[in-house]
């Protein structure tokens, strides 16, 4: 779908960091594949003067597509053939620790798409549960699966919330996206319109100056088709790249401990999903008590509280090409792009607003 870009005096506007007062926000969000959703939509919840959550849309998620990878670079190294693209993702370090402990790939069970959605879903919920809020008529289930070509609209009733609540209030409606994109490019397919009226702000891959391949991104790499759209649509995109931006948000057990344990039900919960985290058993991550954690989605939330803890510039949107490396056009339309994070501001504000609300 060929989109026609918007007035530069708009997306000026919207790229612009954010105003003064609680900006509108809706978070959608793949809650349940490991645990730092959960911290993002409990701080967005708990940051009332600085962002009012109209909804939170579930994103379907699935690491079913790595299985195959995996059991090629498996096979490869057993048979002394391993070469280069085998190994990209990590899969010799995951294949050592799973092999390790006595596991094979073939070991590896994986939720699919829609599951995974279901699973999210339920996740949020549990968030609003934990922090005592209401969350009927604030969460909504998305795409059960990943778009299968470049205009494929995934119905949801996450995409007509999306389109719903960008049509309505006087402000634009900023969209945190922390997983795959399929809602979000689903709803600009299906209601373009809206390009006017939301800033989209995700968190995924490489910066865009990378030479690196962006495969090893789950967010981006689980539906191609949508990621292209948020970078070509002309949508003002406001991109955290995770490596190695996000990574700096890491947080530590002891750290849990002391300023997140016995910080009301959501922090008990939150303690008990990092020590619980899903992803240390599918890795096969031993040695965890002393090991960190990064919680990369609360970058989204960080910018939106203060733009100063995630230093941002202007720069081209790139363009996601066949084999998922950045090619870059000077041509191209504007989008934001962060470049650094104050890792110990971000947590330090955090910990503050759980303390509050257990009081």
């Amino acid at each position: 779908m060929s989109f026609s870009p918007l007035p530069p005096a708009l997306m000026q506007d919207r790229l612009s960091l954010p105003h003064d007062g609680p900006v509108r926000l809706l978070i959608d969000t793949d809650a349940a594949n490991e645990i730092d959703d959960q911290f993002a939509i409990a701080w967005a919840l708990l940051s009332p003067d600085h962002m009012t959550v109209e909804a939170v849309t579930a994103v379907p998620f699935s690491f079913a597509h790595h299985q195959p990878e995996l059991l090629a670079a498996e096979r490869a190294l057993e048979e002394g053939t391993a070469r280069d693209e085998h190994l990209v993702g990590g899969f010799q370090g995951w294949l050592d620790r799973l092999h390790g402990q006595g596991r094979r790939a073939a070991d590896l069970t994986f939720v699919g798409p829609a599951e995974g959605m279901d699973l999210s879903y339920a996740e949020i919920c549990t968030i609003y549960e934990k922090l005592g809020m209401p969350a009927e008529g604030k969460v909504f289930k998305g795409a059960q699966r990943y778009m299968q070509h470049p205009k494929d609209v995934v119905e949801s009733d996450a995409v007509d919330t999306i389109i719903r609540l960008a049509k309505t209030g006087d402000a634009p409606l900023y969209i945190a996206a922390m997983g795959c994109v399929t809602n979000i490019a689903s709803a600009l397919l299906k209601a373009p319109e809206i390009r006017e009226r939301i800033v989209v702000i995700w968190t995924s891959a490489y910066p865009s100056s990378a030479p690196h391949c962006n495969r090893p991104s789950l967010n981006l790499v689980q539906d191609v088709h949508a990621s292209r759209i948020i970078f070509d649509s002309g949508v003002p995109h406001v991109y955290l790249p995770g490596y190695h931006v996000g990574a700096q948000l890491k947080i530590s057990r002891p750290e849990m401990a002391q300023f997140v344990k016995g910080r009301g039900a959501i922090g008990d919960y939150l303690y008990h999903l990092y020590t619980h985290n899903p992803l240390h058993e599918m890795f096969a991550i031993s040695d965890r008590e002393r090991r960190t954690w990064v919680i990369w989605d609360i970058i989204n939330i960080a910018w939106l509280i203060n733009p100063d803890w995630v230093p941002t510039h202007l720069t081209q949107s790139p363009i996601l090409d066949a084999e998922l490396y950045w090619q870059r056009d000077a041509n191209r339309h504007l989008m934001r792009e962060a470049h650094d994070v104050q890792r110990d501001e971000i947590f330090l504000d955090f910990y503050d607003k759980l303390a509050a609300a257990a009081m």
